[in-house]
């Protein structure tokens, strides 16, 4: 009995021994594929997204009134939005067939003028979309998802970011949930719900290629690949959270369809519009009298600014809140209230969202040192006419120096030169030939710094020049008409 439960023992351990060497004995492979990666990931599902988003997004169908002339003979309007919807060239002569409704004796009528898509805010009937979307439309009919139409009013539209809200009459409506921008990161999958070429309540996804991309003075836009077509204008950017995050508003293409770049409009920054739409019905926003223009990489080394950074201020309107704080041509604003200004295009977006009439600092560097100044902040108008410049007058007469090392010519401003340019001094480039020539100087500029100090005249300058080393590039600040820029001269070898 001991020994049969001996042997009975041996072999279950040989039998063991056995299993763990076959195990032991597997492929490598094989092994290797029961134990998961962390960074292989499958592929997102939408589905749940699509049927919790979906509700909240409408199509926006916009018409304008036309007279009909019965005796045109031009093809239907239906007819017509269709070739032009998916690129089908109007038959010559308008061959399509007449509509019925053309044959009214001349009475006035609504035709298809576009076709985009929105979102809902508020249960009770706030849709945002682009103001592209709704701009110059007569009427507004917008469509929900269950097949419901409403005739929809404008409660105010903002060009300069491309944001507009409308009002349908309606109750209990799905509205969206916001989402936060400073969360969302590159790579992130994401999805949008539109009205491409009119074929409603199409889904496509894609991943957010870029943050922050600077096309726009108030809008630093999101960038992603995910499929957006004429039609798909105000319908919403949709991350995995269910939330929007922005409104597809821009494409970049050759060809008028997609290419694998769509632009977004941060939703943060389209939700302050909309709050001053929906209180004031237009949008105000700050300003402080400035052209600026972005620092390079050269100019930012040769003034000792080091890192290019901040904004050159090319030209000051005058009696601006620029003017008035002390702001000159030349100095490249690194600070507003307390925030850096990495990159000129953040000027305009810190100053545009401040409340007229406030009171903000300003730092600015300013030949080789910073300064601290105090701006009210004005309300920015709406668009003008750019002023055209005025061409330097060229003195009758005047003393001349040849600034060999650098290839210039310079006379002196006259009086009437100085009080024509609104300037206290300077000194005029007559000629430019050589290292002048090359980095971009010409006939009637007018020089205004050296080296990072000032040139009230020929006498100031030509004491700089005098000490600097001839074989060094040298950093010049000057005017062309109203607009001052620094060039670095590099002197001939």
């Amino acid at each position: 009995m001991k020994t049969t439960f001996v042997m009975h023992r041996a072999l279950l351990s040989v039998a063991g021994a056995l299993v763990l060497g076959g195990a032991l004995s597997l492929p490598v492979a094989a092994h290797a594929q029961s134990v998961p990666n962390p960074l292989v990931r499958g592929l997102p599902d939408f589905t749940d997204l699509v049927e919790q988003v979906g509700p909240s997004v409408v199509n926006i169908r916009t018409l304008e009134r036309a007279t009909a002339d019965p005796g045109s003979g031009g093809p239907d309007e239906q007819m017509l939005e269709f070739f032009r919807r998916f690129g089908i060239p109007v038959p010559p002569g308008g061959a399509a067939p007449r509509g019925p409704r053309q044959d009214r004796g001349g009475a006035e009528e609504a035709v298809p003028r576009g076709v985009g898509s929105g979102f809902i805010l508020s249960s009770d009937g706030l849709i945002m979309t682009n103001a592209h979307v709704v701009d110059g439309a007569d009427e507004l009919v917008v469509t929900l998802p269950d097949k419901r139409e409403f005739k929809a009013r404008i409660v105010g539209t903002d060009r300069r970011t491309d944001v507009a809200v409308v009002k349908i009459d309606a109750n209990g409506l799905n509205a969206v949930r916001v989402g936060d921008v400073n969360r969302l990161r590159v790579g992130e999958w994401v999805m949008a719900i539109g009205s491409p070429f009119g074929l409603e309540n199409t889904v496509t996804a894609g991943i957010v290629s870029a943050k922050k991309r600077d096309t726009g003075d108030f809008l630093p836009f999101i960038q992603t690949d995910v499929a957006i077509n004429p039609g798909n204008s105000g319908g919403p950017l949709i991350n995995m959270r269910g939330e929007v995050v922005g409104i597809n508003s821009q494409i970049y293409s050759r060809s008028g369809g997609f290419q694998g770049i769509s632009f977004a409009i941060p939703i943060d920054e389209a939700m302050r519009v909309a709050d001053q739409l929906r209180s004031n019905g237009r949008v105000t926003r700050g300003r402080i009298g400035v052209q600026i223009d972005q620092v390079s990489k050269e100019v930012a080394e040769s003034i000792g600014l080091g890192q290019p950074r901040g904004a050159l201020v090319r030209a000051v309107e005058p009696n601006s809140p620029a003017a008035k704080a002390g702001v000159e041509p030349g100095d490249i604003v690194i600070r507003f209230d307390g925030k850096e200004v990495e990159k000129s295009v953040d000027l305009p977006r810190m100053v545009g969202n401040t409340r007229p009439g406030s009171r903000s600092s300003l730092t600015v560097f300013r030949r080789g040192a910073q300064k601290e100044l105090s701006v009210t902040v004005a309300e920015l108008e709406p668009d003008r006419p750019e002023r055209k410049a005025a061409a330097p007058e060229s003195p009758k007469s005047s003393a001349t120096l040849n600034a060999q090392s650098l290839g210039l010519t310079l006379a002196e401003l006259t009086a009437a030169q100085k009080k024509e340019l609104s300037l206290q001094g300077g000194v005029r480039v007559q000629a430019a030939d050589g290292p002048a020539a090359r980095a971009g100087l010409r006939e009637g500029d007018v020089i205004l710094a050296i080296a990072n100090t000032e040139t009230p005249g020929l006498k100031e300058f030509d004491a700089v020049l005098s000490r600097l080393d001839k074989s060094r590039p040298v950093n010049i600040l000057f005017r062309r008409g109203e607009w001052v820029q620094y060039v670095v001269v590099r002197p001939a070898r």
